[in-house]
């Protein structure tokens, strides 16, 4: 399944808001610095989704905001 997501990194919480079925806003903590803000992301989906963290993968825009991940 590939979903698409917006980044916002920085925030003030982690969150996850649907927009629609395949379509997120992910606020993370950590800042976009040396792939950090990945990595918070693709623990924050694990979690939402309740799947391992090694069955999410960055499909494209991995420097970006705009991102589309695979689970």
């Amino acid at each position: 399944m590939k979903i698409f997501i917006k980044v916002k990194p920085g925030s003030k919480k982690n969150e996850i808001k649907k927009i629609d079925e395949n379509n997120f806003i992910v606020s993370a903590t950590k800042p976009a610095n040396k792939g950090k803000a990945n990595q918070a992301i693709i623990k924050l989906l694990a979690k939402h989704f309740n799947v391992p963290q090694f069955s999410i993968k960055i499909f494209s825009g991995f420097v970006s905001k705009n991102k589309i991940i695979e689970i």
